[in-house]
């Protein structure tokens, strides 16, 4: 039995849920690293007794431009969790070129964990940061690629293993609040970030594990075997030249959703009520909460469209996107409705932001999973984890918008902050539509 016969998971070749659940592993660590970040910062790391504690922190703050607090914290948070996304593209040409997707699945991994060993030390912080960057460049995109690698061009199930790797995600993200979240919070900060050095421990053993069940052409570097690697042909271009395009767009569109880890968390912790009989709940399980509501509606969009696909045309990716993006500006009057109905002296009720966190998660549902299946699906073979590599260009520019845009958040009102999102959302929206409009039928391809 060939990989592409196999459905022995879920319908799926095996090797997917191996790749599920070493992601998930990887999510636990990576989102419960991001949960406590901003917090750590403005609640003790750049607090006087602690910052100067951390190695070469005065050259690097500088680069900001003097800012300090809240502030400096989302323009920290920003830098890395763009720079988290940056790396991806180094990372494919390693696996396309040098050393193969597993070699470089594998040391990113390592360098990974041993980020989130570092973040336990406050002199490590920033050497901390480099590592994990760097270990996310080269485990994100190619891992994302051993998934597409699991099935033929056309084999329909490769949408839905996207939607199944997401859930292996959000999985991932519904605990690391539960178990990092809470010992950072309630315990102390470095046994928050030890915790997500395990977890990322375990997504390695279980990634050891399944090897065997992974398509072989991903265990040997092309470049030592140049003669049988593939070639980039002139009728690749277009496809390649559309996704590109996307990217500016896509990472307009995702600002609103990943905002979730900066201002929203330090807005939450400020004036949401989340006190529960008695005791203050910690703030970053407003992330497990968004996660399971993630996860939910996850799995509700992809079995609503296979229902859908019985009786109608099933959308295309751009339509589907551009649905999410109707969502995503939703959510965000949402939490703009939440600013607004807040009474003077008041904490506000979790009304506005569940309803938030529901809606929002259905633009989720229908914008990432599947703008990553359609590169996965365009790309051509010969620089397809390259390509992939670029998706993640879109998450560069995204955060680092996230990080800018959340050092308004004490500056402008918090009603007129979150229309700013919603504005961002219509905006990117627009334009997907524009795009289905004069380049609907390549992506169509």
């Amino acid at each position: 039995m060939t990989i592409s016969e196999d459905r022995r998971f879920l319908g799926h070749p095996i090797g997917l849920g191996y790749l599920a659940f070493t992601e998930a592993w990887e999510r636990f660590s990576f989102y419960g690293m991001q949960a406590l970040l901003v917090l750590y910062m403005t609640k003790e790391l750049l607090l006087p007794g602690h910052v100067e504690n951390v190695a070469l922190f005065k050259p690097f703050s500088a680069l900001f431009g003097g800012i300090e607090g809240q502030a400096l914290a989302s323009a920290i948070f920003g830098t890395y969790a763009a720079s988290v996304y940056l790396t991806p593209v180094l990372g494919g040409f390693l696996a396309d070129r040098v050393l193969g997707k597993r070699r470089t699945v594998l040391l990113g991994a390592v360098t990974m964990a041993v980020g989130h060993f570092l973040m336990a030390f406050e002199a490590a912080f920033l050497f901390a940061l480099l590592c994990l960057v760097l270990g996310s460049g080269m485990f994100k995109g190619n891992i994302a690629s051993q998934v597409g690698a699991l099935y033929g061009p056309t084999d329909l199930r490769r949408a839905d293993a996207f939607q199944i790797f997401y859930l292996g995600i959000n999985a991932g993200v519904i605990a690391s609040p539960l178990i990092v979240g809470t010992l950072g919070e309630t315990v102390g900060w470095h046994w928050g970030f030890g915790a997500a050095g395990v977890g990322m421990l375990i997504g390695l053993a279980i990634y050891l594990a399944g090897q065997k069940h992974l398509p072989r052409e991903h265990f040997e570097p092309q470049g030592k075997a140049a003669a049988a690697a593939p070639k980039l042909e002139a009728g690749d271009w277009p496809a390649v030249i559309a996704l590109v395009l996307l990217i500016p767009v896509l990472a307009v569109a995702i600002v609103p959703n990943n905002q979730i880890f900066n201002a929203y968390l330090v807005w939450g912790d400020q004036q949401f009520d989340l006190n529960f009989m008695g005791e203050k709940l910690p703030t970053t399980w407003l992330v497990t909460l968004d996660a399971i509501v993630s996860v939910s509606f996850l799995a509700l969009v992809a079995l609503f469209y296979r229902w859908y696909g019985k009786r109608w045309k099933e959308p295309d990716e751009i339509t589907k996107i551009i649905i999410g993006s109707a969502f995503s500006v939703g959510g965000m009057l949402c939490l703009y409705m939440a600013a607004e109905t807040q009474g003077a002296g008041q904490k506000i009720g979790l009304a506005w932001p569940v309803a938030f966190h529901v809606i929002n998660s259905i633009g989720f549902a229908h914008m990432l999973p599947v703008s990553l299946a359609l590169f996965a699906k365009l790309a051509p073979r010969a620089i397809n984890a390259t390509v992939i590599g670029l998706y993640y260009l879109a998450f560069f520019s995204g955060n680092a918008l996230v990080g800018w845009i959340g050092g308004f958040y004490e500056t402008m009102r918090t009603t007129e902050f979150w229309l700013l999102h919603a504005g961002l959302a219509a905006g990117a929206g627009v334009v997907f539509l524009l795009f289905k409009l004069f380049m609907g039928r390549r992506l169509a391809a």
